[in-house]
């Protein structure tokens, strides 16, 4: 009696149109006789009957479609919330309200994570694919299961690459392409080929079901090298086959077929171009790429009024400074490292209730008042204080700042003194009290009697056209960045339509937002259009309270506020820098421009400029109410500016290692001993080589401490067997690491290591 397989292959003849070619499954036909078997097959006895089987079986493995399972459909998803084949759920970072997408600088290192899974016991995978503001796909890239337990897959982006272009260099142009909006989808796919490995490998251990197994492992991989989403050349097109081919062959030992398709190169082929079922494409979560130093960026600050300000020895009276002598303030910052060079107000300064020395409510006559009391019978925040100069002298420093590849940020401070030619033109831009006077600003028991707080709810819309045609003066003059004074005590409303403004005719201008407040008024500014902001840095000091703030700074917050980590301003001087001298200064420098991608340093700072006007966490003998005189030749004793020379360089040599999502702490034992890494994968470094900072800060200003930093070293990519070979970027040393090191660090010698893994 002949006998008739079940075996789908035996009952089918195909025809094969250049499969290979045409990139899709060979179209299958069937021509069965009356009796149901094929017409080949007609006459074939048992024994025939399965060579006959075996022979088709090994000959048509490497037509898809043919063996095994129908394969995962995409389902098309035509409304929101509908799932695809795939389930793809809760993507991090989330766009708030679906309204204000999350914030990286072009280039910069992030983390996407999202919950991928399927019914089951079968197996998925997930891709990132990034896409830029026109749509084109930028990269396409495997994620990770972090974890299998809760479905969570991880992946680290970037958008585009980094660059330090400045805005006035002729190539800014092709910067600019790149800025705007970007989209990175998550795809869920079953991963057929591990779902399959993972039962044939027990099938094969136990001789259960062997050749179905393997039978559809052939046609698998037959399909898989047919398959253009794997987008395989012709070489690894041709492996898939010649593996599908010798899955198929029933002569061979079936350890010997699975292990065609069970292999390194198999494997490798897997992770870099899978074959991908059942496609489930999220909905596009939405990026928001700004320009090179929108959050990676040194700023130093100096009030122009003091640089190259002199005694007079004829008169024993303060010359000051201006625009012109505030070239030596550009060099200086640029001998440093910095990148922007940040400017109080330079407007003229008002006389009615001048503020004298150390905020005193009596100004004397050669007392110059605060630069925050702005607008005289000079002018407003439209001019330039002629003690400073005039509009072409800022042009120029402006100017030679770009030569030395600074940028200019200035100061907006939006009040007024008495004296400002808004109070007689625009009388209702200010809050009149029951007697009809002007309010001055407050905060009980402060009061800025020198200073005229506006108020928005009588013509915020007229108060936005003059903000604005303010700003674009400033740009036309060499500005690129404002950084706007208290814009938490103005309305949201207000920064956002005047930011949006400015930014449609000039997408390269930035926003620092000097706001110390609750955090739901810094995630809002943040959301208007604030690219940076100040925050509470200076008061974070212990390990417990550094700990917590460098994981909150550069963690999911970093994707909207980017904290500017400053250790002092003028405002700002803390206790912790009044009382641990130089040590203190290096600590809080090696902290701030090592923690944060952003950070910043008012001068003066190279010349321990830290004492106090008692009752107060600021600076006795206050810049802002008087004009400094400086030696700088002392600043060479303390140490401090070198260091801050050394930090910049580190940044710059390593500038893939900073970003706002790639920082970790580093288990420590002693108190005073802080230790943090930063680490960026080969892939996203644009060189091929990973970077990977390691911090290790003593917080104590008087004494030696000792400890053990444990360094996981699988987590940073060193070979546990080889250790990994550091070098200190401050000092030159090399060490060698394992798991836990000894780091000794003292006062007197060194605060801190700031070491690169070398290998």
């Amino acid at each position: 009696m002949t006998e008739v397989t079940s075996n789908p292959t035996a009952e089918t003849k195909t025809e094969q149109v250049d499969a290979d070619k045409a990139g899709k499954p060979a179209r299958k036909t069937t021509r069965r006789t009356a009796s149901g078997k094929t017409a080949a097959a007609k006459t074939t006895t048992r024994r025939t009957t399965r060579k006959s089987t075996t022979k088709t079986a090994a000959q048509k493995a490497a037509i898809p479609g043919l063996v095994g399972e129908t394969p995962a459909q995409s389902i098309p998803v035509t409304e929101p919330g509908q799932f695809g084949r795939i389930n793809v759920m809760d993507i991090t970072p989330a766009e708030e309200r679906g309204i204000f997408p999350a914030r990286v600088e072009l280039g910069e290192a992030f983390k996407v994570t999202a919950q991928v899974f399927i019914e089951g016991r079968t197996k998925v995978g997930a891709t990132a694919v990034v896409r830029g503001p026109r749509g084109k796909e930028m990269a396409r890239v495997p994620m990770t299961c972090t974890n299998p337990g809760l479905d969570r897959w991880e992946v680290e982006l970037t958008c585009g690459e980094r660059s330090d272009v400045k805005p006035w260099d002729p190539d800014f142009a092709a910067v600019k392409r790149q800025l705007g909006e970007w989209t990175v989808t998550i795809e869920g796919w079953e991963d057929t080929y591990a779902s399959w490995l993972r039962d044939a490998r027990i099938k094969v251990e136990v001789n259960d079901d062997v050749e179905n197994a393997l039978d559809s492992g052939a046609e698998l991989l037959a399909r898989w090298a047919v398959t253009k989403d794997a987008r395989l050349d012709a070489e690894q097109r041709k492996l898939l086959k010649e593996a599908a081919k010798t899955a198929a062959d029933r002569t061979l030992a079936p350890a010997d077929r699975l292990a065609a398709a069970d292999n390194a190169q198999i494997e490798a082929l897997h992770e870099s171009n899978p074959l991908r079922d059942g496609i489930s494409p999220s909905a596009p979560q939405r990026f928001k790429v700004e320009r090179p130093a929108s959050s990676f960026a040194a700023w130093y600050q100096f009030f122009p009024r003091s640089e190259g300000a002199y005694v007079d020895q004829t008169t024993g009276k303060i010359v000051q400074g201006t625009l012109k002598t505030s070239v030596s303030g550009l060099e200086r910052a640029k001998a440093e490292g910095f990148d922007i060079v940040y400017l109080p107000p330079i407007f003229p300064i008002g006389e009615t209730n001048r503020k004298g020395r150390n905020n005193s409510l009596i100004a004397g006559p050669d007392d110059p008042g605060s630069p925050f009391g702005i607008g005289s019978e000079l002018g407003g925040h439209d001019t330039v204080d002629p003690l400073l100069g005039t509009m072409d002298d800022f042009k120029a420093l402006c100017a030679k700042a770009h030569e030395l590849g600074l940028e200019i940020a200035l100061d907006f401070a939006l009040q007024c003194s008495p004296d400002h030619p808004w109070v007689k033109a625009h009388p209702n831009w200010f809050r009149t009290k029951p007697d009809g006077t002007i309010a001055f600003a407050e905060n009980p028991p402060k009061k800025y009697q020198d200073i005229y707080p506006i108020d928005f709810n009588a013509d915020m819309e007229g108060i936005e056209k003059e903000v604005e045609r303010i700003m674009d003066l400033w740009i036309a003059a060499g500005v690129t960045i404002f950084r706007v004074d208290n814009p938490h005590t103005k309305p949201v409303r207000f920064w956002q339509d005047v930011i949006a403004a400015v930014t449609k005719k000039h997408p390269e201008v930035l926003f620092l937002a000097e706001a110390f407040t609750r955090p739901g008024m810094m995630r809002a500014l943040s959301y208007v259009g604030f690219t940076q902001s100040h925050c509470y840095f200076p008061w974070r000091n212990t390990k417990e309270e550094l700990s917590e703030y460098l994981l909150e700074t550069n963690g999911d917050d970093g994707y909207y506020q980017h904290n500017t980590f400053w250790p002092t301003t003028p405002d700002i001087l803390t206790a912790y820098v009044r009382d641990n001298g130089i040590a203190g200064h290096a600590v809080r420098a090696v902290l701030a421009a090592m923690g944060s991608p952003s950070w910043g340093i008012y001068n003066g700072f190279e010349l321990i400029e830290n004492k106090q006007r008692p009752g107060f966490e600021e600076q006795i003998d206050n810049e802002k109410y008087e004009v400094k005189v400086r030696d700088w030749a002392q600043a060479d004793k303390y140490g401090i500016a070198e260091l801050l020379t050394s930090l910049n360089r580190i940044r710059r040599e390593h500038a893939a290692a900073f970003s706002y999502h790639n920082l970790s702490l580093l288990r420590t034992h002693d108190e005073n001993i802080l230790a943090f890494a930063r680490h960026t994968p080969a892939e996203l470094t644009g060189t091929g080589k990973a970077e990977t900072l390691i911090v290790v800060v003593n917080l104590d200003g008087h004494n030696a401490h000792q400890d053990e930093v444990h360094f996981e070293m699988t987590d940073f990519g060193v070979d546990p067997a080889k250790g990994a070979h550091l070098r200190d970027e401050l000092t030159g040393r090399e060490f060698e690491w394992h798991w836990d090191n000894f780091v000794s660090l003292a006062p007197w010698a060194d605060v801190a290591h700031v070491f690169t893994v070398v290998r």
